[in-house]
């Protein structure tokens, strides 16, 4: 999967052949429409089959009507194949990207609820993973997310799903969905649990609520990285601890305004993260659901931060060193990335 150089001056270009690492992506999420449509003739329902009113059904009011759409898509989530199908196409959408590494957030409760036994979702997960890096250079690992709309009863389930029927390629213990009425701190003992097991904690944190829903996760579930964490821009000690830390943000810019977590893209806190010294990387969260991409998303953190070409490339950077990435391929990608910035820069 190789990488052609940009002209001078293409900063789209530049980064549209840019090696790259996703650290924010969701399975469900990143379904495209023309996947969703398929899921919907084949499973009748809410969701309509159709491109047209697919769009129409994608335009948010609030965070919470994306919440509401978000779960309709996740029903749409009913066999093993149909999981299988969802991570190898969010797998070839991030080849086309440039993408060499992704940690892909899933949500097993959500499907098994729906009748997908476990043991076939793990399957089709591995399938995919294994398909993807063999036929399409893509990495993928996975983070397994508490839908926190659903309690400590999902919780329970997610860590038994991560401990006793874990994909080799689970990496990460997460928690998405609503924060507001969904305090942090109940899910500490999953999360003990699953960073005793080895793996890394990265809870979504501050997308809708205040800074003191991030320092719960740092506090109580021992983040490593923080999604979104968009409110922490609002404490100073709090931006302080997480530069001294070293505790990445996933910033995701086109959700953050699709959700209404921030009023508008000029009124993004990214600039702010960078001058208090916080590590970030750069996410495309629901990428089909926010008529975005995560090379559209590298250009939205391009503007906010007056980046050029160079400055693209060590955002890049910084999302393969956040990563929870092998050494090895870490070591890789790095180098594709330097390789990539000089040849642009000597042609």
């Amino acid at each position: 999967m190789g990488a052609t150089p940009a002209g001078a001056g293409d900063l789209a270009g530049f980064i549209a052949g840019l090696p790259k690492a996703e650290l924010h992506v969701h399975h469900v999420g990143s379904a495209s429409p023309r996947i969703v449509a398929e899921l919907a003739a084949r499973h009748p329902g809410r969701v309509p089959a159709d491109l047209e009113e697919l769009r129409a059904f994608f335009d948010f009011r609030d965070f919470a009507h994306f919440i509401e759409v978000y779960l309709s898509v996740v029903d749409l989530v009913r066999t093993p194949e149909d999981v299988r199908t969802l991570t190898y196409e969010v797998a070839r959408d991030l080849a086309g990207q440039q993408v060499r590494y992704a940690e892909l957030t899933c949500t097993p409760f959500t499907s098994v609820v729906v009748g997908v036994p476990i043991e076939g979702y793990t399957e089709a997960l591995e399938d995919a993973r294994l398909a993807a890096e063999r036929e399409l250079g893509v990495v993928l690992r996975f983070v397994y997310d508490i839908p926190g709309e659903s309690g400590v009863p999902a919780a329970d389930a997610t860590i038994e799903y991560a401990l006793r029927h874990r994909p080799e390629g689970l990496v990460g213990f997460g928690l998405g969905g609503p924060e507001v009425g969904v305090p942090r701190p109940q899910f500490a003992p999953h999360f003990d649990r699953a960073r005793a097991a080895g793996l890394h904690s990265v809870p979504h944190a501050g997308e809708t609520t205040g800074p003191q829903t991030v320092w719960d996760a740092l506090d109580h579930l021992g983040a490593e990285r923080i999604g979104h964490g968009t409110s922490a821009a609002q404490d100073p000690a709090l931006l302080a601890h997480l530069a001294e830390r070293g505790i990445a943000l996933e910033v995701c810019p086109s959700s953050n305004v699709a959700t209404r977590a921030v009023p508008s893209l000029a009124e993004h806190p990214l600039p702010a993260f960078v001058e208090a010294g916080v590590r970030v990387t750069i996410g495309s969260d629901d990428p089909p659901m926010f008529a975005t991409t995560l090379n559209r998303e590298h250009e939205i953190a391009a503007d906010l931060l007056g980046l050029d070409e160079a400055g693209v490339a060590e955002l890049a950077r910084e999302g393969v060193r956040a990563s929870f990435a092998p050494e090895g391929v870490r070591q890789r990608v790095l180098g594709e990335i330097d390789a990539y910035e000089q040849a642009c820069l000597t042609r």
